[in-house]
């Protein structure tokens, strides 16, 4: 139980990051979309997958750009490098769950 209670500390913290709180505002807006347009159960399947894998991907974004910064805040090649990849990583998840989207909005709208 007591693992659990930290989990939901950690995603509270979590939710106070800007960049984690901008994705949560963009599936909040998704979801009114998705509402608007009554998508079927399977494609909420996939929509939440979606919402799960972004944030997910951000959260984890942010925990690598803190321990880096922990490391050093000085300019670094190597530092930056991983932070780089880290950011590419949230990006190819965004875009994927953007093409999904694209994907489900469409065929309500043909």
């Amino acid at each position: 139980m007591k693992k659990f209670l930290v989990a939901f500390r950690g995603l509270g913290k979590s939710l106070k990051d800007p960049s984690v709180m901008i994705q949560v505002i963009l599936m909040v807006i998704a979801i009114v979309v998705f509402v608007m347009i009554e998508i079927s159960r399977t494609e909420w399947l996939a929509v939440i997958i979606c919402f799960g894998m972004v944030i997910s991907a951000e959260i984890f974004n942010t925990c690598i750009e803190r321990l880096c910064d922990m490391i050093t805040k000085e300019k670094d090649e190597k530092i930056a490098y991983i932070k780089d990849i880290a950011a590419g990583a949230v990006l190819v998840t965004a875009l994927m769950s953007l093409i999904i989207a694209i994907f489900i909005i469409g065929r309500r709208l043909s």
